[in-house]
């Protein structure tokens, strides 16, 4: 079997690099080759995408041709179910649509070749689409070999090819369970959602348990009826005139913390208080340490990417894909900057440990580097050791070395792995925290306590570099108290009472999502986007501000579905099933009795919803009266998304599209500004068109120009530009930020 020389490994490919279109079904281009053919070549080798394919040739030498499949060749049909539930659940797959001329093209390449490498992703889903390449090209009298790499790397590529193996069927079947799995409840439950609710639905095994999470969480909150509540803080001085702050937190007499629960309370407390003396009764001081988060995995990349760049989930996911595949990096040529991103492992390389705490060491100083290397246990289910954390290849790539190489997403997310993973390999930031107890006595004989607490970096640790986003912006911070000893006297400059309500659980982002998700353990790695991306595009869920808010469409599936289907819609039930496919990856469970096990209740379950499951319409009423029959208007929901209707239909007819309104007036008629989506971009016209073509490509502003009373439009958070002349400056009313 032939090695990768390391000769060859820093030879680029023979040959330059072409983009051969390949044609199918007429004039449509449907594949792309990254490297050119080389009839000499002894050695092809096949990755998924032209990019990949392109970095990977750099490594290799004139005896290997790359070549990209263009992603999965095969599937089952999109016509009908493609899956033979008589006959142990034996899919039918077919060749997809478009992919039969790269197939050919793949095996004009193959001819004459020593050895094929499958070198597809290293998860299920890469192992499938090997497995399906060698059943579509039907190679025969070639040796094929499996190669798997965590990073595109000279030394990852060289170890791979030098260790290649056979197609791993446990994970080829664990992949088709899943893939039949979702065919049976996808191909089934959506008809029946189609005849119940309305056409053009789809339920999903996996995406229907996240929108019962949205839809759940919707609903506590309009459930939710708020509680009042009252804080006391004391603004306390010392003698030499150091302030603080501290809340009331109870008495002497009361171990619980004291509840106020409306202006009474703190009326009695503040009139009590009055006059008092206050002193320090105690002061307490303790070293704390704070470790650094482990290197990312998927769902923690997706969660502090939203946290901290707003990428949803989708979005991480594509940016990720082109820093794993290769970027142009100068005079290095294609490279290969993040290791493979979906993982759900935290385990390191130790060659990069120790390339991470060399680099440490040198820029930082050897406090900031531990003695020993740390090492992080992955918290995920099922989470499959033999992959690693998301983290550079290299970490002498500092990111600015590398700015001026990436787009803006490109960077910004590189810098976040990067940090994450320096700061993994850090010290522990070391916090001294000082919490101070302060009694007064009242004029009842009460007395109450009031506490203070504060913290001061001793040693800066992993923070030098890199703090953990969070999901709740509303944590208090804790202040730097003065210096303060036990017994002191105080004197108090104010008493402060505050109301307060209580406030309900947030709406899910992707990231709260997500780490929901994960903590029950539904879905996957690879699933997480595409879960969230579904229930986007299907109109279950909308995003506004950053939150996944459930439709009315989302909320009559989420309950025909949990009403009907109690087990698929069950969290525990998906969690299980989850595991059961991790155990076919790893040869402790047949697929087929799996799929067997779940296909009998839930048949009977579908049989059983076709009879009692009950026709609902989905229509959300508005203000809106129809000008052709004077009946209110509703919102429906088509291929093309929302729609106005009337709510005659079908004795009326009429239907408009939902004009949103941006509260600014056209400047040259009066008409309404509204939004409108041409082309793909988004502009904002007057809503008289076409008698009135004005239209900007900036979102209109209520407020008018100060200075000359025109349409000012949006210009970045906090600014405003007027149409008419070159005012430029802040707008008038703090609508900006929220219109962008």
């Amino acid at each position: 079997m032939a090695k990768v020389s390391d000769k060859h490994l820093i030879m680029t490919l023979a040959g330059s690099a072409t983009k051969a279109k390949v044609k199918a079904s007429g004039k449509k281009v449907i594949a792309e080759s990254t490297t050119k053919i080389n009839s000499a070549a002894k050695h092809l080798v096949i990755v998924e995408s032209p990019t990949k394919a392109k970095t990977i040739g750099r490594y290799l030498g004139k005896n290997y041709t790359v070549t990209a499949s263009m992603g999965h060749v095969r599937d089952l049909p999109k016509g009908s179910i493609g899956v033979d539930m008589e006959n142990g659940f034996s899919p039918e797959y077919t060749v997809m649509k478009g992919k039969q001329a790269i197939i050919t093209e793949l095996n004009k390449a193959a001819k004459g070749v020593a050895t094929i490498y499958l070198a597809t992703d290293p998860d299920r889903e890469g192992e499938a689409i090997s497995w399906h390449l060698q059943q579509a090209a039907n190679w025969k009298n070639i040796p094929i070999q499996r190669v798997v790499f965590h990073e595109i790397t000279p030394i990852a590529i060289k170890e791979a090819f030098d260790h290649p193996r056979e197609i791993d069927m446990q994970m080829v079947n664990a992949q088709q369970a899943r893939r039949i799995l979702d065919r049976l409840v996808g191909y089934q439950l959506s008809p029946l959602l189609w005849r119940k609710v309305q056409r053009g639905l789809s339920a999903g095994r996996v995406q229907s348990v996240a929108l019962r999470l949205v839809v759940g969480r919707d609903r506590e909150i309009e459930a939710f009826v708020p509680q009042e509540y009252w804080t006391l803080e004391a603004a306390l001085q010392t003698e030499d005139s150091k302030s603080f702050i501290a809340r009331l937190h109870g008495t002497t007499s009361a171990k619980e913390r004291l509840e106020l629960p409306n202006e009474d309370a703190v009326v009695a407390i503040t009139g009590d208080l009055q006059g008092t003396s206050y002193s320090v009764s105690n002061v307490t001081k303790r070293e704390a340490k704070r470790r650094p988060s482990a290197p990312f995995i998927t769902s923690t990349l997706q969660q502090e990417s939203w946290r901290k760049l707003r990428f949803s989930a989708r979005k991480t996911m594509q940016v990720a894909q082109q820093l794993y595949e290769g970027i142009s990096v100068g005079s290095e040529g294609e490279v290969g900057l993040i290791t493979y991103m979906r993982t759900d492992s935290t385990q390191v390389a130790a060659s990069a440990v120790n390339e991470t705490l060399a680099y440490i060491r040198k820029h930082y100083g050897t406090e900031y580097a531990p003695k020993e290397p740390r090492h992080y246990a992955s918290k995920s289910k099922g989470a499959q050791e033999a992959h690693e954390a998301v983290r550079p290849t290299g970490v002498v790539r500092d990111p600015q070395a590398l700015r001026a190489y990436l787009s803006s997403d490109q960077f910004r997310l590189y810098e976040l792995v990067w940090k994450r993973m320096v700061a993994s390999q850090m010290n522990d930031a070391i916090l001294d925290q000082t919490q101070v107890q302060v009694e007064a006595s009242g004029r009842t004989g009460a007395t109450y306590v009031f506490r203070a607490s504060g913290s001061t970096v001793k040693f800066p640790g992993f923070r030098a570099l890199y703090m953990e986003g969070v999901d709740d912006d509303s944590e208090e911070q804790e202040a730097v108290l003065p210096a303060i000893t036990k017994g002191q006297a105080l004197s108090c400059q104010e008493l402060k009472p505050d109301q307060h309500f209580t406030q309900p659980p947030s709406r899910f982002t992707d990231a709260s999502l997500i780490k929901l998700l994960e903590e029950h353990g539904i879905g996957r790695p690879s699933t997480y986007a595409p879960i969230i991306s579904t229930l986007v595009d299907r109109q279950y869920t909308l995003r506004e501000r950053g939150s996944l808010n459930s439709t009315r469409l989302g909320q009559v599936v989420s309950d025909q579905l949990t009403a009907h289907f109690p087990d698929i819609m069950d969290l525990d039930f998906t969690a299980n099933l989850e595991e059961m496919l991790d155990k076919v990856a790893s040869g402790e469970q047949e697929w087929v009795p799996l799929l067997t096990e779940f296909y009998g209740p839930f048949t009977e379950a579908l049989e059983k919803a076709k009879e009692e499951m009950p026709r609902v319409k989905v229509e959300e009423p508005t203000d809106e009266i129809c000008e052709l029959c004077d009946r209110p208007m509703v919102i429906k929901r088509g291929r093309f998304g929302p729609f106005l209707s009337c709510s005659g239909f079908p004795e009326c007819k009429n239907s408009k599209p939902i004009v949103q309104k941006t509260g600014a007036l056209c400047p040259v008629d009066g008409g309404d500004l509204v939004q409108r989506k041409g082309k793909g971009r988004i502009f904002f016209g007057c809503s008289n068109y076409p008698n009135c073509t004005f239209t900007v490509t900036r979102r209109p502003l209520e407020p008018p120009c100060p200075l000359c009373g025109g349409l000012l439009v949006a210009s970045g958070r906090d600014d405003a530009e007027c149409v008419n002349h070159d005012y430029k400056g802040p707008a008038p009313e703090a609508e900006v930020a929220e219109a962008i």
